[in-house]
This record gives C-alpha cells, sequence and structure tokens, in this order.
C-alpha cells in the first residue's frame, strides 16, 4: 500500500499545574485556526499517512455544509495498525483486554492485532462483503469487536455497531435502515455476575427486520453457546481458523477520506433512530490531533477509556484514537463498581499503568457512593496516572472536587456528542493546562466556533443563558450527513439557527470564553415565566454532604407552570435520615439560587434510571411524574429502577405510570 507520509506530530506538553498555566499555548493555537481553518488542518493532516492527499482541504460546495480533505485517498486500518508495525511497534502492545467477569487478561501487540484484523477481514471478503457494504456489529466488550470493526475498515465495509443485549425491536430498526449483508455477534454477553444471551434477541431482530442479511458469524463464548441457524449462521472460530490455515489475510483497501467509516445510530425525537455518518479522512485528523493535544497522551502510553464499543466514546477513545496515536489501549469487560467492587478502576489503572482515564461522570458518582472516603484506593500505584476526563453526562462540581481529591491530578469535564465524533470543549492538557473553573468543560477547541443564542438566533452576551450553537461548517470528524437522510439532518440540525449546528444543549459562556452546559434544552425549566436550569440546581444538591448523585426534572404545574423535583440517591452509610436530608436540600436550594426556582420537593431513591451508557433518562422520569404516557428506553440499564421512580412519585402523591 503505498502512502504519502506528511510530517512531523504537533508539537505540545502534557504537563499540568502551575507552570503549564502560565505557558499554556491554547490561546495562540485557537488563534491560528480562526484565522485559517484550511491552513490549521492541514497541518494536522501531516499526521496521517493518505494514499493521495486531498484536492481541497475543504470544499464549501460538496455536501450539505461542505466537506473535508476532497479528493483525498487513505485507510483507517492502515494508519491504525500496519503503519505502526512497519515503524518499529511491531511488538509495543496495542490492546489490553481486562476482563473482571471473566476473569481473562490478554495483551495483542500491533503485529498481533494486525493479523488478527487481517484475517478476519478477509474472512468478511470470502463472505461476501466488499467496499460500500454495510456490516452490523452485535457484540460485548471483547476482542473480537475490536477486530471485528478494523477489520471493516480494513476492506472499506461500513461498520454500525449496536449495543450488544439490545433490545431485539430495536435491533430490528437498525438492519431495516443499515441493510447489512453480515452481522456479526456473539453467543453472549455479561453484565457483572448475569449472563446475557444474544443469539436468541439477534434471531428475533432478523424475523422482525424486512431486511435479512446474508450470513451471521457467531463467535462462541463458553458462559452460553448458541445454536447456529443452518444456512446463515457460520462459526466464528472456524471460519478464522480455517482462513489462517490457508493463508488468507486481506490488504488495505483504499476509499475516498469522505466515505463513511461508520454509521452509529443514536436516538431520534420520533422513536425513529438516527444513523450518524462518520466520515474516513476528516475522523482521523480529528482523532489523531486530540489525543496529544487536548488529552496529552504521547505515543507508547497507556490510554484507558473506560466505556463500550457501542457507544461513540467507545469508537473514538476505545479503538481509533488510540490506535492512530500509536498507544496502548485498555478494552475494559467490567463495571466501576461490582466486578470486584468500587476499587476496580484503581486496579486496571495499576496494574496496566495507565496513564489518563476517560469515563462518565455517572462512574465516579457511584464509586464515591459505595466509598466516598476511597479506602479501596490504597494499597494501589497510581504514580503512572496523569488525568482523568469525565464526558457523557454534565460533571458536577462535587464529584469533580471528590475525585480530584483523591487524586491528586487534573480533573478534565469534557463535552461532546455522538454526532461529533470527538470533544467539542475541554481542558487541552498537550498545549499546557488552563485554570479548571467547576462546572465547566473549559473551552472550545479549534475547529468549534461555539456561540450561545436566544430564542431568534442572535448571538447572547457573557453569561446568558442561552441555546449552544455551533457555527458551521463543522470541523472534521463532526457529521456531514445522516444515513440516507439528508432532509432530516437538515431539520434536526441545521434549521433552527441558521448558518448554525443546533447542539440541543442549554447553557452559556462566561467573560473568559469557558463553555457552561446546564443540560438539554428540554432541561430549562420555566417557572412563573422564569427561565431556570436544572443542572445548576444538581449542583446545589450535589454539593450536599450526604449526596451520591441526583437528577433534577420540571414537573408540571397549575399555577407556575413547572416546578423542580429533585431526586437524590444518598452516600452509603449516610446517619441523617432520608426526610432530614430532603428538607436541608430544599433549604439549600433556596439559599443558592432563591425563592424564585420554587423548589419545595426532594425526594431519596435507591437509585437512578440511566442508559447504559450512564446517562440519567429525565426525560421519561418527567413523563412518569407528569402523568403522560411513557414507552421504555431502548437503552436503559435497569428498567425496574422505573418502577421505583413511579412508587417514589406514588407516595408523594404525583405520577400515574405508564
Amino acid at each position: 500500500m503505498t502512502t504519502t507520509r506528511m510530517t512531523s506530530e504537533t508539537p505540545g506538553t502534557a504537563a499540568a499545574g502551575h507552570d503549564a498555566l502560565q505557558r499554556s499555548r491554547y490561546g495562540e493555537v485557537y488563534a491560528r485556526w480562526r484565522s485559517d481553518p484550511e491552513w490549521f488542518w492541514e497541518e494536522a493532516a501531516r499526521d496521517i499517512d493518505w494514499i493521495k492527499p486531498a484536492d481541497r482541504i475543504f470544499d464549501p460546495a460538496s455536501g450539505i455544509f461542505g466537506r473535508w480533505f476532497v479528493g483525498a485517498e487513505c485507510n483507517v486500518c492502515y494508519n491504525a495498525l500496519d503503519r505502526h508495525v512497519e515503524r518499529g511497534r511491531a511488538g509495543q502492545a496495542a490492546l489490553i483486554y481486562d476482563s473482571p467477569v471473566t476473569g481473562t487478561i490478554r495483551t495483542f501487540t500491533y503485529h498481533e492485532l494486525r493479523d488478527e484484523v487481517a484475517t478476519l477481514a478477509a474472512v468478511l471478503q470470502d463472505m461476501g462483503v466488499a467496499k460500500g457494504d454495510r456490516v452490523i456489529l452485535y457484540m460485548p466488550m471483547i476482542p473480537e469487536a475490536v477486530f471485528a470493526m478494523l477489520a471493516c475498515a480494513r476492506i472499506g465495509a461500513i461498520h454500525s455497531v449496536v449495543f450488544g443485549g439490545f433490545a431485539a425491536r430495536e435491533l430490528a430498526t437498525r438492519l431495516e435502515d443499515a441493510a447489512p449483508k453480515v452481522v456479526l455477534s456473539a453467543s453472549c454477553g455479561i453484565e457483572a455476575a448475569r449472563v446475557v444471551p444474544y443469539k436468541p434477541l439477534l434471531d428475533e431482530a432478523i424475523s422482525l427486520s424486512s431486511h435479512k442479511p446474508e450470513t451471521c458469524l457467531i463467535y462462541q463464548r463458553p458462559q452460553a453457546e448458541a445454536r447456529l441457524a443452518e444456512g446463515r449462521d457460520r462459526d466464528w472460530a472456524a471460519a478464522v481458523t480455517d482462513a489462517r490455515k490457508a493463508g488468507r489475510m486481506a490488504p488495505c483497501v483504499p476509499v475516498a477520506a469522505t466515505d463513511p467509516l461508520y454509521v452509529l445510530y443514536t436516538s431520534g425525537t420520533t422513536g425513529r433512530p438516527k444513523g450518524v455518518v462518520r466520515d474516513t479522512g476528516g475522523y482521523m485528523v480529528a482523532l489523531k490531533w486530540s489525543m496529544k493535544n487536548l488529552y496529552g497522551v504521547d505515543p507508547g502510553e497507556v490510554y484507558w477509556c473506560a466505556s463500550d464499543v457501542g457507544w461513540v466514546v467507545g469508537h473514538s477513545y476505545i479503538v481509533y484514537g488510540p490506535l492512530l496515536h500509536g498507544c496502548t489501549t485498555i478494552l475494559y469487560e467490567g463495571k466501576p463498581v461490582g466486578t470486584p467492587d468500587a476499587g476496580a478502576f484503581w486496579r486496571v489503572a495499576s496494574e496496566h499503568k495507565a496513564v489518563v482515564l476517560f469515563t462518565a461522570p455517572t462512574a465516579f458518582r457511584a464509586i464515591k457512593k459505595e466509598d466516598p472516603d476511597a479506602r479501596l484506593l490504597q494499597g494501589y500505584d497510581l504514580s503512572e496516572f496523569r488525568a482523568l476526563f469525565l464526558a457523557g453526562e454534565r460533571a458536577d462540581p462535587d464529584t469533580v472536587q471528590w475525585a480530584e481529591r483523591i487524586l491528586g491530578v487534573p480533573i478534565v469535564d469534557h463535552w461532546w456528542q455522538t454526532e461529533t465524533g470527538w470533544p467539542i470543549a475541554g481542558n487541552p492538557l498537550g498545549l499546557g493546562a488552563l485554570p479548571i473553573k467547576y462546572g465547566s468543560p473549559t473551552v472550545p477547541m479549534p475547529g468549534y466556533d461555539v456561540q450561545v443564542l436566544d430564542e431568534g438566533g442572535k448571538p447572547l452576551p457573557a453569561d446568558t443563558m442561552g441555546s449552544i450553537a455551533i457555527k458551521l461548517p463543522l470541523p472534521p470528524g463532526c457529521l456531514p450527513t445522516l444515513w440516507h437522510a439528508d432532509e432530516r439532518f437538515r431539520e434536526a440540525y441545521l434549521t433552527t439557527y441558521p448558518g448554525y449546528y443546533n447542539t440541543s444543549d442549554a447553557g452559556f459562556i462566561d467573560g473568559d470564553g469557558y463553555v457552561y452546559i446546564m443540560g438539554r434544552t428540554d432541561d430549562i425549566i420555566n417557572v412563573a415565566g422564569h427561565r431556570l436550569s436544572t443542572g445548576g440546581m444538581e449542583e446545589v444538591l450535589a454539593s450536599h454532604p450526604a449526596v451520591a448523585e441526583c437528577a433534577v426534572i420540571g414537573v408540571k404545574d397549575s399555577l407556575k407552570g413547572e416546578v423542580p423535583c429533585g431526586f437524590v440517591v444518598l452516600k452509603a452509610g449516610v446517619a441523617q435520615s432520608p426526610a432530614a436530608v430532603e428538607t436541608e436540600l430544599v433549604g439549600l436550594v433556596r439559599e443558592r439560587i432563591g425563592p424564585v426556582a420554587a423548589f419545595k420537593l426532594a425526594i431519596t431513591v435507591g437509585r437512578l434510571p440511566k442508559t447504559r451508557s450512564g446517562k440519567i433518562l429525565r426525560g421519561t422520569m418527567k413523563k412518569i411524574a407528569d402523568g403522560e404516557t411513557w414507552t421504555m428506553p431502548a437503552t436503559i440499564d435497569d428498567p425496574v429502577i422505573l418502577d421505583e421512580i413511579g412508587d417514589a412519585l406514588r407516595r408523594r402523591g404525583m405520577g400515574e405510570g405508564p
């Protein structure tokens, strides 16, 4: 495979602390992007190996708002694996699989990972998969899921990962929309101590779908072997063994930089999922830039993203970002608590010498709830550990400060979306850390012109709450459209504020340019004509020493329109009664925000309903509280929790249930 090598890594330093604050290069780097965006991304693209360089770095006439690296040809798998094998990293660990639920740790070098991927890619070709074909992955957190993603990228196929164990009907909608030629799956997943058979769900989804895949390749796990359907299903291990014996290894297939690498479905407001398209060239450039400049990580270091490959975070920072950068990445099949305890993260970081951990704030709230004094941290060597990054939900200041106290490293809240593919705002440790402001994901990354708009689309002054929007064009790595749904893309993201991408998040930007995300626009409630942020109230509740985590929703009120209702989960071992804590919380919100908040109801619950990625299901909780009809969210982690929320509301004379 012939490539054109552009020169040099983007310079930067991973150092944090006082000295870094004095020499942060963020301001000059962001100004450089603003002054000449095409030059900026052309320079960043020098860290990628191109088969053919771009004819145009940005073409405003292509696509819906323009396209990046038009005319270029490349291959993601080559950049993630082959070039490292060719340039001295063949024996370096590329992937560490750590599975406390099976008691397994396996390490794959770059050479071993390249060979596994190339062999599986040959199996896909033997099944008729070619460039542009779709392949659905319905996989647990096992190495074969990573092999599958990279194997698709190697031959130019478009993968669409569906979270393992997703409900059959939800999987069926994705089968119909993506129309895959092949499905790659496993016999089961393992959720803590529970084995979840996947094959019955896959079979039901195929029976429900009008589109039928030609072949299903099934990886048999010993915890629950699956019965294979004759004529359609093939055994993964047997197919790979046959290809290996025959010496079959697929070469990298050139694709256009503007070709899709994957389609990742995210929930739509209509109930019909939206297929976010990720293009190939721009995604590589953005991820590679972020690994050094935002996360402050060097090639050869161990980077750990404790997410799932079913989510965008797993795509970007378990698989593609770290491997493009030449890091060692950790694939963790476990939980922050319960596998076996709240010290699980400390064990993994210590054992594998991770320098950075990226996870959801929910994970640290769970650890804080179970082990508030961090006793389980004792005995683990985290001397290599430099920074914790949080994203997925707003990181409340109390959790950030708690993590800061126990770890003694920078805790970086950063903000992005499935649609953007990489962070919109963060604290760029690789450019020199900026001062931390609790409650803010810090500043926009180069490529993002973030603005706060009023309802008419006019920019608002500093410190004024409004809708967060990004001025077009979006930078490399962001979605160019939705899968076979250009008009839906325009309606969902571009029509509310012409010339802008609407994030559907609400917040403000302060006088120093720091961004504050206070919640989704739906989470801004109107109390007697006052627009108030539920995120601001959650900050106050979370600051109470007895509270582990919380969620505030707006509940219908005949007099005020809406009034806030706070749900709180208490820390383990709290001596106060729930009623006493609830009374204190009502007073605390009145003291910190004022009577205008009309906050009079705090409800203690055992746990909050969340998606499997850790996002609290506030919208569903609101429907239950308002007595509206609701449907079970497809991504919910444990459906029983919604019954518990309904029971808690009914005890207060609210909510009617589904």
